[in-house]
């Protein structure tokens, strides 16, 4: 008879990917990191109390630290095999989590930048698309291996996108904010035309990707190719291999 042995440790069985979100109340969307219909897969959520985009934001998470740390912990603890964030520039926690945690950590669309780059053609450059541009510092780029000189556009000069998530607000108009991240798109293509790839920074910008795609013209990647790639690797597909056509649980670890 075929032994079905299953070996245990976890809480939580079948959700490899762990996510830290932030302690928010704006509303969430598909395509968006806080709302689990974007996943194709089981997905494990942490709030990280006290971590405002705002803090996040403006004071690179000073004092909350040991807070993602922990909630991370207690991710891995319950089931995740890995772990990712709802915020572009929580990268600067990416060491210290993947140091703490011992399992492969994705903090920040952002670590795309290097790959993407060996993508384009020559002349061709990585841009990128956040929520308050000028926010991101040489910290967060050293801290995805990105240039230092990595064309930016941001937000924060329309009329609901950025002030929605900076202020916490309750209500979104998603026509509005889909439009500030078209008109970010168009000024970071005006601005610097050698761009022929945008990464946005934002893991609330999975929404407009496609939008974004059809109107600049060029690819658009964002949190979701991100977190999707990392799953893959976390949980290869089965392609019927000898060996392999045990039930999942059964070869959980």
């Amino acid at each position: 008879m075929t032994s079905r042995r299953a070996t245990g440790g976890k809480t939580v069985y079948g959700a490899r990917i762990g996510i830290l979100m932030l302690d928010t109340k704006w509303p969430r969307v598909p395509g968006d990191t806080g709302h689990a219909a974007t996943w194709p897969f089981p997905v494990l959520y942490k709030v990280v109390k006290g971590a405002s985009a705002k803090v996040v934001i403006h004071e690179q998470g000073k004092g909350l630290g040991q807070a993602f740390l922990d909630a991370a912990a207690d991710l891995v603890k319950e089931g995740a095999d890995g772990i990712t964030t709802t915020g572009g520039f929580l990268a600067i926690f990416q060491e210290q989590l993947a140091a703490h945690v011992k399992v492969p950590v994705a903090s920040s669309s952002l670590m795309q930048i290097p790959l993407v780059q060996r993508l384009l053609p020559p002349g061709k450059r990585v841009g990128v698309l956040s929520v308050h541009g000028n926010r991101i510092t040489d910290e967060h780029w050293r801290a995805v291996g990105a240039p230092l000189d990595t064309p930016v556009a941001g937000t924060e000069n329309g009329r609901e996108f950025t002030r929605v998530l900076l202020g916490d607000e309750m209500e979104m108009d998603y026509a509005k904010a889909e439009q500030d991240v078209l008109d970010a798109g168009d000024d970071l293509l005006r601005r610097h035309p050698e761009v022929g790839a945008i990464v946005c920074e934002t893991h609330n910008m999975g929404p407009y990707a496609r939008a974004l795609n059809h109107r600049l013209g060029i690819p658009i990647y964002d949190v979701t190719t991100f977190v999707r790639w990392f799953h893959s690797g976390l949980e290869p597909r089965d392609y019927g291999h000898p060996g392999s056509s045990t039930p999942d649980v059964w070869r959980e670890r």
